[in-house]
């Protein structure tokens, strides 16, 4: 494709054709590079080192690794899951301290860590806000899932893993324990955190009530009963149906947040609330997250908030911020928070897969909206980081909504690449 034939990015291709044509010349762009450590795993994002995003974060693994077995592309996806779980072998002690009682959850750098260092399967010592359930509750699901999928063979170190994923979340209470979830900041209970675990375990029971091999899931000696199991998950599921549409109805106005971007992926990837619910979170996402350029984590939300970047050093920025998020949120001035790149993509797909379902014009219309301002906050040749990249965020820098430093983020890029496989099949059914 040559430069008079640039696909255009201000509308959604009509054609399978023409999508095939705009995903080759986002390929072609580097748009959808995805480059891994040797044994698999992902950085956060191809950033200058100050942002601490070349660390692995488990969740963002997940995510990419998801993405790219929804595409058909197995390969890379199942090796970063059997790393991600090598990580969690070797660390498993973090586990079974805490299912002992040798260590107490309250301790938050005593938990299973969710950011370390890929290169070695290390731990980073910098204090870091690991009580993340989320992050453990994804990969419960996705390795559930690839070994649902006959994808990966689970090995007995494995499935003892497993095993201790599911004492844990009991240990913890998850349903109740205050985290500091997708977003890493100040604990508390949220719905989608609890979602994330419920999700994990409803996986885990289905691949092993599918494969029989419910007689290999111990913990040590003692067989984890198919009733255990059963009972966390009705535990998650109670005090979701308490929580949701809202992330979190805790009592203090500072944890209390009834709109959050993370909520939707409770309806995809993890396709645990439908229906109704479903669509009040979408709803609620549109109509109260919803930006010009993207689409606000939560209100209020400090992170890349108007001129970050003259308010903060460059090692600040990216700090952990969950036991004094007060002191970030002093910078904020009333809407105008960051507008994340990761939610458009999502929902385009969520209503790309009801419309298969429902053939109605709103969820195509919906889906080719949703698409649009996707392929709309792929960066220009104005910013400083390159063309036809996918960026973490727009911020207000001077008054001008840019790029954040986050750019690309391997995320983002996973989630655009999910809507536009789904578009095509939209297209295919249309014709």
């Amino acid at each position: 494709m040559d430069g008079s034939q640039l696909p255009s990015l201000n509308q959604v291709p009509e054609t399978i054709e023409e999508t095939d044509q705009l995903v080759s010349f986002l390929e072609a762009q580097n748009t959808f590079s995805f480059p891994a450590l040797e044994n698999g795993l992902f950085p956060a994002a191809i950033a200058h080192e100050s942002t601490g995003y070349q660390s692995i974060w488990v969740r963002d693994n997940i995510h990419v690794a998801h993405a790219l077995n929804a595409v058909g592309k197995t390969e890379p996806a199942c090796k970063a899951a059997a790393t991600l779980t090598d990580y969690f072998i070797k660390h498993r002690d973090r586990f079974d301290n805490i299912i002992s009682g040798k260590h107490h959850a309250t301790e938050v750098m005593k938990r299973p860590h969710i950011r370390f260092d890929g290169n070695t399967l290390g731990e980073i010592d910098e204090k870091w806000a690991h009580a993340q359930n989320d992050a453990l509750g994804y990969y419960l699901w996705f390795y559930s899932l690839l070994a649902l999928q006959g994808k990966l063979t689970p090995t007995h170190d494995s499935i003892e893993l497993l095993a201790a994923f599911v004492h844990y979340f009991g240990k913890i209470r998850f349903w109740e324990d205050a985290d500091s979830g997708h977003w890493e900041e100040a604990r508390k209970v949220e719905a989608s955190s609890i979602g994330t675990v419920v999700s994990g375990l409803l996986t885990l029971k289905q691949y092993l009530d599918q494969s029989q091999n419910w007689s290999q899931l111990k913990y040590g000696k003692k067989l984890v009963a198919s009733e255990m199991v059963d009972e966390l998950i009705q535990q998650g599921q109670a005090t979701l149906s308490e929580i949701l549409p809202a992330e979190c109805i805790q009592a203090d106005p500072l944890l209390a947040r009834k709109y959050d971007g993370a909520l939707l992926f409770l309806i995809y990837p993890l396709g645990l609330v439908q229906g109704e619910m479903a669509e009040r979170i979408l709803e609620d996402t549109r109509n109260h997250l919803m930006g010009d350029y993207g689409i606000r984590r939560y209100l209020g939300d400090s992170y890349w908030c108007a001129d970050y970047k003259d308010m903060l050093s460059e090692d600040d920025r990216t700090s952990d911020f969950s036991e004094d998020q007060a002191s970030r949120d002093k910078l904020l001035k009333p809407g105008q928070e960051a507008q994340w790149c990761i939610f458009d993509s999502i929902m385009s797909v969520i209503y790309g897969q009801r419309f298969l379902e429902s053939d109605k014009s709103d969820d195509f219309e919906k889906q080719r909206f949703h698409l649009e301002r996707s392929l709309n906050q792929l960066t220009t040749e104005e910013c400083r980081f390159g063309p036809y990249l996918c960026p973490e965020s727009y911020f207000l820098e001077k008054g001008k909504y840019i790029p954040n430093d986050i750019t690309p983020l391997l995320w983002t890029q996973g989630n655009l690449m999910m809507a536009l496989h789904q578009w095509k099949q939209t297209v295919k059914a249309r014709r």
